[in-house]
């Protein structure tokens, strides 16, 4: 399996537990998220450019979430249960080619030697589930919360304060690593310390902004 590169400095000061959100952190699958995102607003009838700057200002939110705020901001009828089944669908058939993001997988399996370490994902159980299957990593993190588990997803701090019970441990004593901003919100919201992951761009941004 290819491995994709990130940009992130791992923190000097130790915690007491740690909390990866998946996409784009562990997993290399915004890019495969944003063409889904794509064909399931055009199967719409979506007009707008859902471009990736757009895309990743929603990054963290549920599907259903995200569908109710861009028909709110481009005036547009679009009903959250449908475009959301559908945005699932076409990333379905998009999964298989996702890549792991190697250096910040190596980083968790370092940090799980000595402390707790938790997933809290935007997405599904399934998905994240699958997810972390696919890159044979599920027996790495034995605790997972998704928006299932929780009144309210990010940019809301419930799901980070969740994984930091379920750990045992304090929020102030955690970070997270993050490539979202509404998941940095919701962490610095928790009162945990952030490490900003910068995932891959889609390689046809990469190259023409090269």
């Amino acid at each position: 399996m290819r491995t994709a590169p990130s940009s992130f400095t791992p923190p000097t000061e130790v915690f007491a537990g740690y909390i990866f959100d998946c996409d784009g952190t562990l997993a290399d699958t915004m890019p495969l998220h944003h063409l889904a995102w794509q064909r399931a607003l055009a199967e719409h009838g979506a007009e707008f450019d859902f471009h990736w700057e757009l895309f990743v200002s929603r990054a963290g939110m549920t599907l259903e979430q995200t569908v109710v705020e861009l028909a709110a901001q481009f005036r547009v009828p679009l009903d959250p249960t449908a475009v959301a089944r559908s945005q699932r669908h076409f990333y379905a058939e998009l999964e298989p080619t996702m890549e792991p993001i190697a250096d910040v997988i190596s980083y968790a399996r370092s940090a799980a030697r000595s402390a707790p370490v938790s997933v809290a994902s935007g997405s599904q159980r399934a998905t994240v589930d699958r997810t972390l299957r696919q890159l044979g990593i599920s027996d790495l993190f034995p605790i997972i919360v998704t928006p299932e588990d929780v009144p309210r997803g990010k940019p809301a701090p419930d799901m980070f304060l969740l994984a930091a019970r379920l750990m045992g441990v304090a929020p102030e004593r955690c970070v997270v690593f993050e490539d979202g901003e509404m998941g940095i919100r919701a962490a610095r919201s928790a009162g945990m310390a952030v490490v900003r992951v910068e995932a891959p761009r889609p390689r046809e941004l990469a190259v023409s902004e090269g």
